[in-house]
């Protein structure tokens, strides 16, 4: 996909939105109702990662994990959703931050457990040199999933 022509203001409606991922079976059921519109790819920023996330009721932004290499920061934009860390449980809205540095081991995830769809943005920026999921046998490399024990799950990481 090119750039879009109408920069810097970005129409989210010429961004395709997808809900595809890469993890195995059984890991990919809660994240069925994540959709993504990748911004960055679409708008040539190439030092940042950035992502419109919409959750429906029920989904999971991803499996919880942490990045080895990667700051992460998130922006609540609409709706009402949980961030679960290692720290708990922490409601978000509408406005609502949270951020989580790179080689910090606080597994984290967003769930939206409200009757209707949240949205957020995610930002991403380093080196993606791989991380862990904190609840399961998974663990993320820039080459694809692997179980904790190195062996590889038979799956392409989507990017």
């Amino acid at each position: 996909m090119g750039m879009i022509a109408f920069m810097p203001k970005i129409d989210l409606s010429q961004i395709p939105e997808r809900n595809a991922t890469g993890y195995p079976p059984p890991f990919d059921q809660p994240v069925k109702g994540r959709w993504q519109r990748r911004l960055a790819p679409a708008t040539g920023l190439t030092e940042i990662g950035v992502s419109f996330v919409r959750l429906e009721p029920g989904a999971w932004s991803s499996q919880r994990h942490w990045h080895e290499g990667e700051d992460e920061f998130l922006v609540m934009l609409s709706g009402a959703a949980v961030l679960i860390d290692d720290a708990g449980e922490h409601p978000l809205g509408p406005g609502d931050c949270a951020a989580f540095p790179k080689g910090e081991a606080n597994g984290h995830h967003v769930v939206n457990r409200s009757e209707a769809d949240c949205t957020f943005l995610a930002m991403s920026a380093g080196a993606d040199t791989g991380g862990e999921y904190s609840d399961i046998d998974m663990r993320f490399t820039p080459n694809g999933y692997v179980h904790k024990d190195g062996t590889p799950y038979p799956t392409e990481r989507i990017k």
